[in-house]
């Protein structure tokens, strides 16, 4: 049954839950193609310094290194279409590192990005996130395949979670997009149950129709009150689940289930690299040349009766949140939402670096050292075999944070230590930048702020994605009596010579939702 008013779940507080027995979803779209700010800013992680490594953000204007508690509910601005939900969520950003040149690095544009919203059965009612909950998935700092393999396994009874993924749809899979029988440690791995995903970057160019090479990155729903909102290591849970129905912990308030796809424009990059299905050109910003580092973090800035209102009432699926019935507050066209960044300047588009931000080595399939993380039984530090260029930027000191996590939960964004003596010669050697003095220290003796570079916009750019596309589509069935879902369809687009451009596919083509319908969310597999 559906739990409605504040009322009702008070009449039902003595008795046992109530049990949610229907999916419900909706996809929360954002009002254009381009970030809120970017930097090494990560206020779950690096609270009150910089981050380890350049961040993309989308959401609350109050975004700040010191962001928490209710801060961002009063944003004047947010780059999400519902103008309640002031949250923000980000990601590590993904660079092209030139085959010809292994120290030319250029930022790959945002092709779009949406946040699924997932109301799943459960034995319980689903609650709004609380203002300022933090929220981290994923290890930074790991370069090791999977246990659980290249597949997706979000329920810690049936093996060690694996939450990250990356898609990339293809005209064809012939040869395939992850060397078959990879155990991981050279190349990615593929999702035996989609040829189209898999762990780790895959080693070809993401051809599909409007769908380049996409980051997935999904979230726990249960919330543990007593650790609080601040603490991101052991603040949450992944639920079981037990006769169907999500189950957490005793105590423990279940929250929705959070999955970011994060499309990039890859094929901007596709006539300057040539597959040779043993490396592939594009690392994140932590120095990830393996993908499996991938992570996302979340800061929540919704007005909870807002968010209530769309658990109990909204299953719009992609035709997106903004199409939700009665939304409190309504819909935000603001399409100019932006902000600069709390330290130093954005990276433009097109601009070629030297190091990536920060100077931080690329590691990972016989890039460098290679760092072990939850992905994992090993406990070896961080270690590199290559030096970070010099830079006008010091060395990160934020402290080392190792993952410590409840049933495989969330793997903790591990962060370097910088030694007093390394952070000393780092400071002191300013001299020579070779690539990163668009990054500046905040100066405490002046009041200035710094201005963020405006990002450049490309001409595949030029159309953005719409919100409606998949809105009166013919293709509706109804699955296992209590989702309604697009049906899903892979077109193949004519050969054509000109970029790919930026807008959604008339039918959602990757066919994720089909996965996450009869996979995952119907029976975790």
């Amino acid at each position: 049954m559906r739990i409605s008013t504040a009322g009702t779940l008070a009449s039902l507080a003595p008795m046992a839950a109530a049990i949610k027995t229907d999916m419900t979803f909706a996809v929360l779209h954002f009002t254009g193609n381009q970030f809120l700010t970017e930097g090494p800013m990560d206020p779950v992680v690096n609270p009150g310094t910089e981050a380890t490594h350049y961040h993309s953000i989308m959401g609350g204007s109050n975004f700040g290194i010191n962001t928490r508690g209710d801060d961002l509910l009063s944003s004047d601005c947010t780059t999400t279409t519902v103008k309640n939900d002031k949250s923000n969520y980000w990601v590590p950003t993904l660079f092209f590192q030139d085959p010809k040149d292994q120290s030319s690095f250029e930022k790959v544009p945002l092709y779009y990005m949406n946040v699924y919203y997932f109301f799943e059965p459960s034995n319980s009612t689903i609650e709004p996130f609380p203002p300022g909950l933090k929220m981290l998935s994923g290890d930074s700092k790991t370069r090791d395949p999977p246990a659980f393999g290249g597949g997706r396994n979000l329920d810690p009874t049936k093996g060690p979670i694996q939450q990250i993924q990356w898609t990339c749809p293809r005209q064809s899979y012939d040869p395939p997009s992850y060397p078959v029988g990879s155990d991981g440690t050279m190349a990615g791995m593929q999702d035996p149950n989609d040829k189209g995903a898999g762990a780790g970057f895959p080693l070809y160019n993401c051809d599909g129709t409007y769908s380049p090479l996409r980051q997935d990155i999904h979230f726990p729903s249960c919330y543990n009150p007593e650790a609080g909102i601040d603490d991101y290591e052991h603040n949450m849970a992944w639920p079981t689940t037990v006769d169907g129905l999500e189950t957490c912990p005793a105590g423990w308030v279940h929250v929705p289930h959070l999955f970011y796809e994060v499309y990039w424009d890859t094929p901007s990059f596709k006539d300057r690299w040539t597959p040779d299905g043993k490396t592939q050109p594009f690392v994140l910003s932590n120095g990830d040349a393996t993908g499996y580092a991938s992570h996302g973090d979340f800061i929540s800035g919704w007005d909870q009766d807002t968010l209530q209102t769309i658990i109990d009432t909204c299953n719009v699926g992609t035709t997106g949140m903004e199409h939700c019935p009665n939304i409190p507050g309504g819909v935000n066209d603001n399409k100019e939402c932006s902000i600069e960044p709390a330290i130093g300047t954005m990276v433009k588009l097109s601009q070629v670096l030297k190091s990536l931000p920060l100077n931080v080595p690329v590691t990972g399939w016989g890039k460098g050292g290679v760092s072990s993380g939850s992905g994992s039984d090993s406990d070896s530090s961080e270690s590199s075999s290559s030096e970070p260029a010099s830079s006008t930027y010091p060395t990160s000191t934020a402290a080392a944070k190792e993952a410590s996590t409840s049933q495989g939960t969330v793997a903790s964004e591990a962060t370097s230590k910088a030694t007093t003596e390394a952070t000393s010669q780092a400071t002191e050697s300013v001299s020579s930048p070779t690539g990163n003095a668009y990054l500046e220290l905040p100066n405490e003796a002046s009041s200035s702020s710094v201005v963020a570079a405006a990002p450049a916009v490309t001409a595949a750019a030029e159309d953005a994605p719409t919100n409606d596309s998949e809105a009166g589509n013919a293709n509706v069935m109804t699955v296992y009596d209590y989702v309604t879902v697009t049906s899903t369809t892979t077109v193949l687009p004519e050969a054509t010579s000109t970029p790919l451009r930026r807008r959604r596919a008339p039918l959602h083509t990757h066919g994720h939702l089909n996965r996450h319908v009869h996979g995952d969310f119907a029976g975790r597999r």
